[in-house]
């Protein structure tokens, strides 16, 4: 068996070809919780049937969701609760990651108007990660408030994403972390919506 130092190599080398395939720009990807833990095999297996599903969904950018969820740990997951906590984590350590490019941002020099926006955008990103954790909390029990509640996040980002351009913000790293967010928000609308209708069917 490979010393875990191995796997860190490994899975680093992941993360830097996985950035590099969305965008030109420096891209905001977390860190961590890109897989579950021990993870033994880095490489890409083929999704299982429970992540082509969430994966199909209208507003889900496909081929970001199957990159994200085709790990050997996250195919394993057959139970959609466990999926939709994954999904979760990777949208709290996005989010947290992207945040972090913000505060960064409002440290130096601007504008009032540019200083306005990016504030917005951290209240934002907050609401955001605290929502995702929270989300994990109501999958079991009521995946109708947990689907409602990562649904709205969408609009907040979107606000964000305004506030930015009616400043004319200057940052691509900014507008990749939020393109991402809202990937992982579409993706958590879906898992959450497969939850509520079986909860539905569970109930007849």
């Amino acid at each position: 068996m490979a010393p875990p130092n191995h796997y860190c190599f490994f899975s680093t080398i992941f993360l830097f070809l996985f950035l590099l395939s969305f965008s030109p720009t420096s891209a905001v990807l977390p860190k961590v919780n890109v897989r579950l833990p021990n993870a033994k095999n880095p490489l890409p297996v083929t999704p299982s049937k429970l992540v082509k599903r969430v994966c199909k969904g209208d507003t889900i950018d496909r081929n970001f969701c199957l990159q994200v969820l085709t790990t050997p740990e996250a195919v394993a997951v057959k139970d959609p609760t466990k999926l939709g906590t994954l999904i979760m984590q990777l949208g709290a350590a996005n989010g947290k990651a992207t945040l972090a490019a913000y505060n960064e941002m409002v440290k130096k020099p601007g504008s009032p108007q540019t200083l306005k926006a990016l504030n917005s955008c951290v209240e934002a990103y907050k609401y955001a990660i605290q929502s995702f954790k929270i989300v994990s909390t109501e999958l079991i029990d009521d995946p109708m408030t947990a689907n409602y509640d990562v649904s709205i996040l969408a609009p907040e980002i979107t606000n964000c994403e305004k506030a930015l351009t009616d400043a004319k913000v200057e940052a691509p790293r900014l507008y990749d972390g939020n393109r991402l967010i809202k990937y992982y928000i579409a993706m958590g609308s879906r898992i959450t919506s497969i939850l509520e209708d079986q909860s539905k069917q569970n109930n007849y």
